[in-house]
């Protein structure tokens, strides 16, 4: 990833230079030349093949108004907190990178400033995903020609917006220029889905809704009973106990199945699904309607309805993803000033086998469920999920997700899994980001990762070379649209 002066294929070339900034072609490929050899030949054949984002929390609303995107900073440096936590752990204040006060206070409003900030601080950012990605976005996406520093940082704004005034850079026309074939959304219980009404009135039926209920599966939140009850008003049910609260999410669930929704997600701290006594669960809704629920009663039926779910998906198709395992919020003094998603949520040690298996017992061999799950706990996947997806039809393994989704996080990941569950009980690669330009730069590194394993099995004989070609295209694009087919026609 070091910058250099030289000529010749791939270059790369510093602020100033006059001659450009390019990006290495086996950048993130192995450094064995045999390796490397063999992995370009495999990342050949699946480089530019279409983009299945089956899982991500671009806003539905910017892809409907269709609009050109803002200034530079409040598209790639404000929303992205992998950026912004590592600015701020080296003391960058928040405030200087206009990251937005709950009480309306005084943050940095200047968008050249905010870059500038950013550019000076570019070095950081040596040897992490984030600036993987990013040398992505900015270089083979938006064409940018210096590598940000203190001295570029006005020039690289300019070419910047200068790119994002196009009209070929509106969010609709990028889907195609980036190759997204599908984009899955990210959406609450009680969302209206109109945007995705409209899209697909526009015909663009290929961005998809997926049902995110965690809002109102924590019955402890602070905002649980606004939340339930906007819920129930979308769904035509009041909700005055546990049969109500689940006829309401099974009649949401219909609205996003017909709005083309082929999956939901959850976000638990923890992975139980230990069922409850219904008479127990439903006393327990009831006193969270009053304000009064316990911590541990809360908790208990956070995993029943996990369980709920899980039955839930059994009856309507959609995929169930489980993403568990991350304390948010870790600093309340920083989520009271500012809010979620600022960099501060952060891995715990997360059980799986025992905490699963009520589920598993029940549905693990259900023909029309499968779930996928995700880690932010590395040890749990050879430990684990592998052995899980390994013998449980029901069980895929989500990509590398989060604080693992980095070159090396990956490679682990294919060691880790592969021995167990092979490659055909994962679901290829599933990107889970914000930042809509950040989408093919995730893939193409997803893809590197898996063209440089599959090479290393071809060079020791376990593979060969067009089986890895062909196993590629499988993790690269056929498994993902395999792990989540269309419910309907």
């Amino acid at each position: 990833m070091t910058a250099t002066t030289t000529s010749g294929p791939g270059a790369r070339t510093g602020a100033g230079t006059g001659t450009g900034w390019t990006l290495h072609p086996d950048r993130g490929l192995p450094a064995d030349p045999v390796l490397r050899s063999l992995a370009r030949q495999v990342l050949e054949a699946i480089q530019h093949l279409p983009i299945v984002s089956m899982h991500g929390h671009v806003d539905v609303g910017l892809l409907e108004r269709d609009e050109a995107f803002g200034d530079p900073a409040s598209l790639l440096v404000v929303p992205d907190h992998y950026l912004v936590r590592m600015l701020v752990s080296q003391g960058v204040p928040h405030d200087a990178l206009g990251v937005p006060r709950r009480d309306g206070g005084a943050v940095e409003t200047d968008p050249r400033e905010i870059w500038r900030t950013f550019a000076s601080h570019w070095h950081l950012f040596r040897g992490t995903p984030t600036r993987f990605w990013l040398e992505h976005v900015l270089v083979e996406v938006l064409g940018v020609q210096d590598r940000p520093s203190a001295a570029s940082a006005d020039a690289t704004y300019d070419q910047v917006a200068t790119r994002l005034a196009e009209p070929g850079f509106r969010p609709l026309a990028l889907l195609d220029r980036l190759g997204i074939e599908i984009l899955a959304t990210t959406d609450a219980a009680d969302a209206d889905l109109g945007s995705h009404a409209a899209l697909a009135a526009r015909g663009w039926s290929r961005v998809v809704p997926t049902f995110r209920p965690d809002a109102v599966l924590h019955v402890d939140r602070p905002t649980w009973r606004t939340d339930v009850a906007r819920l129930g008003e979308r769904a035509g049910i009041e909700v005055t106990g546990l049969p109500t609260l689940l006829a309401a999410l099974e009649e949401r669930r219909r609205a996003f199945v017909a709005a083309g929704a082929r999956a939901t997600d959850h976000g638990h701290l923890s992975a139980d699904t230990t069922p409850l006594d219904p008479a127990e669960a439903d006393r327990v809704v009831v006193a969270a309607l009053r304000g009064e629920v316990e911590p541990a009663a809360a908790q208990a039926l956070s995993g029943h309805l996990l369980l709920e779910m899980a039955r839930m998906s059994t009856e309507d198709g959609l995929v169930m993803q489980l993403h568990p395992g991350v304390l948010r919020d870790h600093d309340p003094r920083v989520h009271v000033q500012r809010g979620p998603d600022v960099g501060y949520d952060i891995p715990v040690v997360t059980e799986y086998t025992r905490a699963l298996r009520p589920l598993l017992e029940r549905y693990g061999h259900h023909p029309r469920l499968r779930l996928v799950l995700f880690t932010v706990d590395e040890d749990a996947f050879s430990r684990e999920l592998a052995p899980l997806a390994g013998v449980y039809p029901a069980v895929r393994l989500g990509a590398p997700w989060w604080f693992l989704d980095t070159l090396d996080g990956m490679r682990r990941f294919r060691e880790a899994v592969t021995d167990t569950a092979g490659f055909f009980n994962t679901t290829g690669f599933v990107d889970d980001t914000r930042a809509f330009l950040s989408i093919p730069a995730r893939h193409d590194m997803a893809r590197r990762v898996d063209a440089g394993y599959l090479a290393r099995l071809v060079a020791e004989h376990r593979l060969d070379l067009d089986e890895a070609v062909e196993t590629a295209v499988d993790l690269a694009y056929r498994l993902p649209q395999a792990a989540y087919p269309p419910l309907l026609g």
